[in-house]
């Protein structure tokens, strides 16, 4: 009780204090004014000495955070156009990779190219599948010409304009094309199963051997330049002998990801045969197909169809 008592009039005697200094404070004049200008001339130096020195103090930890704030957003500026710029090498270092493909299977088969960039893809003139190319007659190009990339056979054009192609691609239902097995040397023909689907191989002969994995690629006729990749047998349809008697093809282009493409507009003299091939497979003895019909056996893989021991030399280059 007494420690209760106490605090009761230590609190008592604390509020009549501060009633008396706000009642003293409360005018401009009397003895609130003169408590304040002696507070005033007490306190005001020491104010002012501490504001003095803690104000470097706030000023650099504000300028600080002010600075950092610039630096980052400096930071982030400079990250987003590195990442661009990354995304930007990335591309061109693809974009040559495909083009430097292109370039290696002109060279191997001595096709004469115009290049052209894939600019739009979809159905288009009631075809399912095609591309648009932007080159067009202005650059030499033609309606059937056949279109290549560094894989091998992309399709042909179907229609043109002065400066655009439109491409019906290897898949589509309605693209044929005259192909031989890159073993047997057996000729048949090669259409489109649609979508992104495989393609069918069908023979002229019955009697056909096709072995999974075996590489078919284009028969040189009016139409098409010989030896351009089509793709590798996938799986045989039927017995030798029977009618009907199909193989499937994995394609080796991926026609979701065209970019950089190749326009042959000028076919070589000679089929190249095999040797466009990724790895050049011998072409049967010169008793079997002739002695001008591909290769020798031993032949490097840039060499060119010849009678003789010299390579005839490509065409000029576009």
């Amino acid at each position: 009780m007494r420690d209760t008592r106490r605090r009761r009039i230590v609190l008592v005697v604390l509020l009549m204090v501060s009633v008396t200094l706000i009642a003293l404070g409360g005018g401009s004049s009397g003895p609130g004014k003169a408590l304040r200008s002696m507070g005033g001339a007490v306190f005001g130096p020491v104010q002012r000495a501490v504001a003095s020195a803690w104000q470097p103090v706030y000023d650099f930890f504000g300028g600080l955070g002010r600075n950092d704030q610039a630096r980052l957003q400096q930071l982030q500026r400079e990250n987003d156009q590195l990442r661009l710029a990354a995304r930007a090498n990335a591309y061109d270092h693809s974009r040559a990779a495909e083009l430097d493909s292109l370039l290696k299977i002109k060279d191997l088969g001595g096709y004469t190219i115009v290049t052209a960039q894939v600019i739009a893809t979809g159905p288009a003139q009631g075809f399912a599948n095609t591309i648009l190319l932007d080159a067009g007659s202005h650059d030499g190009l033609k309606v059937g010409m056949t279109v290549i990339n560094g894989d091998g056979l992309v399709g042909r054009i179907k229609t043109i304009t002065g400066s655009t192609a439109t491409v019906l691609l290897v898949i589509d239902p309605n693209f044929k094309v005259g192909a031989r097995l890159a073993d047997s040397q057996q000729i048949g023909y090669a259409s489109g199963g649609g979508s992104d689907g495989p393609l069918t191989y069908t023979p002229f002969d019955n009697q056909q051997l096709m072995t999974p994995g075996e590489p078919v690629v284009t028969n040189q006729d009016a139409t098409f330049p010989g030896g351009i990749p089509i793709g590798k047998i996938q799986e045989v349809q039927g017995s030798v002998g029977t009618q009907g008697r199909t193989a499937t093809i994995q394609p080796y282009v991926h026609v979701s990801s065209l970019d950089v493409v190749g326009v042959v507009v000028v076919p070589p003299r000679t089929d190249p045969r095999n040797a466009v091939l990724p790895t050049p497979i011998p072409s049967p003895s010169s008793s079997a197909t002739g002695p001008s019909q591909g290769p020798s056996t031993g032949a490097s893989p840039g060499a060119s169809a010849s009678t003789g021991s010299k390579p005839k030399p490509s065409p000029s280059k576009s």
